[in-house]
């Protein structure tokens, strides 16, 4: 929808002003007239007439589309979270906004980089076309840059990650990464907390579906310098487990190739990440996200029942 809506916007905005700009040379075109014949109040009279216009309508409204079609295809795009893939950074209902310039001036149909003006950080919570279908936009964690090496324990749950690899064997750096703060919850069903943020988490927990009758708990994740939070279910839990059956103890690894990245959900086992449909290329990216703007208390794939902006915001 948002790439359909993208094209709408840019063939909305080519067209107004291709009429703004009839609209111009006509108006010039009269002066000129006018001036010629000396009849200045003509001047007042044509003006009035060509306001009530459907062509004047349509050509005042050109500078407005002008503005949206900039600020939406190169600097900021409003989106909206869908799932709990991201709890706890981000919960179903949230809107956020997105750099579209933070990894380079793209073009708003094709996505093509026009200006580079920077890369993914590891860290960095990324919304991008999914590379099975373009036509979705994902939003996940960038964990693995070109040439690392990731490994993640299902068991555990715990990644380590290299860097600078040539090979699954040689790496020349290892990236720190550390669990602390862990936080328990008891098959979710403890009350609320009074605040409100942790209201809000609480009831996204006990509303995801993927989290029913399951032990979770939240800990902080620091990759580097970069410090989250991220959900862990038990085992029996995991909405992955049955992609590890027969290799349950087997840590898996993944070299990230150039001009990829690895990248996975803060809901580590309620996730559709890179563990299971690969690497995103740096041509789906569509930018950073930066800011929540707005919060809804909402279930997925249900109406909202409340509006809330404690939760506005700076994203971690």
């Amino acid at each position: 929808m948002a790439h359909i809506f993208a094209v709408f916007l840019a063939l909305s905005t080519f067209s107004a002003g291709v009429i703004w700009c009839i609209h111009r040379v006509k108006i010039v075109q009269y002066r000129c007239r006018i001036n010629r014949k000396g009849q200045r109040k003509g001047i007042q009279t044509i003006r009035g007439r060509e306001k009530d216009g459907w062509i004047e309508n349509i050509a005042s409204v050109f500078p407005v589309l002008l503005i949206v079609f900039i600020v939406r295809s190169f600097i900021f795009e409003p989106f909206h979270i869908p799932s709990g893939s991201m709890i706890p950074t981000l919960l179903i209902g949230d809107f956020i906004l997105v750099e579209k310039y933070a990894y380079g001036l793209r073009d708003p149909i094709t996505n093509t980089i026009l200006v580079n003006t920077g890369n993914p950080q590891r860290g960095d919570i990324v919304v991008f076309q999914y590379p099975k279908n373009r036509r979705q936009d994902y939003i996940k964690r960038v964990i693995g840059l070109p040439g690392d090496r990731v490994d993640y324990n299902p068991i555990t749950k715990t990644l380590s990650i290299l860097s600078s690899c040539d090979n699954h064997q040689n790496c020349n750096s290892s990236i720190p990464v550390i669990y602390s703060n862990v936080r328990k919850y008891n098959q979710i069903l403890t009350g609320f907390s009074s605040n409100t943020s942790d209201n809000m988490l609480d009831k996204s927990l006990l509303n995801d579906s993927s989290l029913e009758e399951s032990h979770v708990g939240i800990c902080n994740e620091t990759i580097g310098h970069v410090s989250h939070n991220i959900v862990l279910s038990d085992w029996e839990q995991s909405n992955l487990r049955s992609i590890y059956q027969g290799s349950e103890a087997v840590t898996r690894s993944w070299l990230v190739p150039d001009n990829m990245y690895f990248v996975m959900g803060d809901n580590r086992d309620n996730s559709s990440d890179s563990r299971i449909w690969g690497f995103v290329s740096e041509d789906h990216l569509i930018g950073k996200a930066v800011v929540i703007w707005m919060s809804m208390d909402k279930q997925e794939g249900k109406w909202p029942t409340g509006l809330t902006f404690s939760r506005t915001g700076i994203i971690q």
